[in-house]
């Protein structure tokens, strides 16, 4: 077995490379095994990272139990919860490309022979993935798990929940000793926010492209299976590294297809759609929007988990998880089940014994939510290269809708203006230089769906944005539109009062405007400039690319 860490630390020549390891304590035994770098994104500021140092020594001591030396490695995150808002929110997107960076610049750098990625959420979950495509070196991902829901007044809730309560308090609805308890409730622990948010699709999706074993999704942070499975996947890197089973192997075009219809049956976050992009583009194994509505109108949506229902990612793991999900879909043709995965097995070898134990939580393929999948793109006049929503989150009665724009530069004008009672039932809230150009970072907004949702109005406005949407966002909420306003798109030509008709049914989204007012509209068009143009993200504007390739960075 030929290991790429012999040019660090094998012959004569590589003696001064060896002192410095002896320097850390490393022995001659541990240098003549395979190195493997253990990517841990642990930090103090993120409630599912915070217990990722023992996800990490789990992992080290599989390693080190089938014969290789882990050598542990960080990653930076950014907890989009605490982010959310302000300023803050514009560096999540962006962040996924330092952390792809910092993981070559690690593993290149030290000549590692494989990795172990410990990511659990937002950004970090992808982040590790582009990374593994882009280095393809034996990688596999084991996440940190989910939270476990909380409870207030006897009902499950979780962080969307939160966020509506504040709409609710600003509505009248609740006083502030019932806001604080909400804020006491929703999160009991560690772990990636419980609902099928953003983290927590990524999570699974790695179990369902093949890059992650089965459990990764939905085993709870605090179970004990948890760290079982971080030392089985310590142990099985060095079966990968061994058989050199790497991740373009894995992460092929077939797989990217079970990957969605896997996100189509358990109603994934729209953030979903720009990872899926990111990831098959550094694989080499691109994807196409189109992608997504072909494979959405032949999956049923199997599950209503948080935000779309009152079920939680901890029910789904007790209904049998991921590989419930995928084996019905493979038993009616959905998925291709012949796909190699970090297992060194099948697809369909990892999901035979899989068992059904709730059908409350995960339906069958004959009684569906709704016999097409959870996300939609749309196109129309207004979204010339597409936009996303998730739709199975969306009240029947919001998805063919029609109503006035309201129209916001920003985030936080829409805001101010929901707060303070300026939006009413039919109108469609309207964001716009937001997106990963213009805003830059390309903000999630659950603050303002969720104060929709909180002030019950989210089955009667919709809102639209160059922007994107949180995960735990539901209702009517319709986000990367592209192109972008700061890319002159036809959002940054919307005017208030003009009517806006969406037909989610039938993937449309349409401007009453004629293509001579269009015409008029763009010639005293000027872009705005962005709020921030030094630093990181300064750099990020210039070359970001559109939503609808994934928000990648131009090459």
């Amino acid at each position: 077995m030929s290991l790429r860490s012999e040019n660090v630390i094998k012959g004569p020549e590589r003696a001064p490379n060896r002192s410095l390891f002896y320097a850390m304590g490393y022995t001659d035994e541990e240098l003549n095994r395979p190195l493997i770098g253990v990517v841990s994104a642990f930090n103090e500021i993120i409630p599912g990272h915070i217990h990722l140092d023992k996800i990490a020594a789990a992992a080290k001591t599989g390693v080190s139990m089938a014969g290789g030396t882990p050598i542990l490695v960080p990653a930076i995150g950014v907890c989009d919860g605490i982010a959310m808002g302000h300023q803050g929110m514009k560096y999540s997107l962006p962040s996924r490309e330092l952390i792809a960076d910092s993981i070559e610049t690690m593993a290149l750098a030290h000549g590692f022979d494989g990795l172990v990625l410990i990511p659990n959420c937002d950004k970090i979950v992808p982040a590790m993935l582009m990374a593994a495509a882009r280095l393809n070196i034996p990688s596999i991902v084991i996440s940190g798990g989910p939270m476990m829901a909380g409870c207030h007044n006897g009902e499950e809730i979780s962080l969307s929940k939160m966020f509506e309560a504040v709409g609710s308090y600003k509505a009248g609805f609740i006083d502030a000793d019932e806001l604080k308890q909400f804020e006491m409730d929703c999160c009991p622990g560690c772990g990636s926010c419980s609902g099928m948010y953003t983290a927590n699709s990524m999570n699974c999706l790695s179990e369902a492209i093949g890059m992650a074993l089965p459990g990764n999704g939905t085993i709870p942070a605090v179970h004990s299976e948890r760290i079982q499975l971080a030392k089985r996947s310590g142990m099985q890197i060095m079966e990968l590294v061994k058989k050199n089973i790497c991740p373009r192997d894995i992460l092929t075009p077939a797989a990217f297809k079970n990957a969605v219809a896997t996100d189509m049956a358990l109603g994934c976050s729209t953030n979903s759609v720009l990872h899926l992009l990111a990831i098959a583009n550094e694989a080499e194994a691109p994807v196409s929007l189109e992608t997504f509505n072909e494979v959405s109108e032949v999956v049923p949506n199997l599950c209503h988990l948080a935000p779309a229902g009152p079920t939680h990612i901890q029910d789904l793991n007790a209904a049998g998880g991921v590989p419930v999900v995928m084996k019905q879909l493979a038993e009616h043709g959905l998925i291709d089940g012949s796909l190699l995965t970090v297992t060194g097995k099948s697809v369909l070898e990892n999901i035979q014994n899989a068992v059904n134990r709730d059908t409350s939580t995960i339906r069958t393929v004959e009684e569906p939510y709704s016999k097409t999948g959870g996300l939609a793109v749309l196109w129309g006049n207004i979204a010339r290269e597409g936009c996303v929503v998730k739709r199975s989150a969306v009240a029947p009665e919001m998805l063919v809708h029609t109503g006035p724009a309201r129209v916001f530069d920003s985030e936080d004008e829409a805001i101010d203006a929901i707060y303070n009672g300026r939006i009413v039932d039919g109108d469609v809230v309207v964001i716009r230089y937001e997106g990963p150009k213009g805003g830059p970072g390309m903000r999630e907004m659950l603050n303002p769906t969720s104060a929709l949702a909180g002030m019950k109005l989210d089955k009667t406005v919709a809102l639209i944005t160059d922007g994107r949407f949180s995960g735990a966002s539901r209702g009517a909420s319709i986000g990367h539109v592209c192109p972008e306003a700061a890319e002159g798109g036809e959002i940054g030509l919307l005017k208030d009062g003009d009517m806006i008709q969406i037909d989610i049914p039938h993937y449309s989204i349409h401007a009453d405007i004629s293509d001579e007012e269009w015409a008029e509209r763009k010639k005293s068009w000027s872009p705005k400039e962005p709020s921030i143009k030094t630093g990181w993200l300064g750099r990020y504007a210039k070359w970001v690319e559109s939503a609808n390739k994934g928000a990648i960075m131009k090459k």
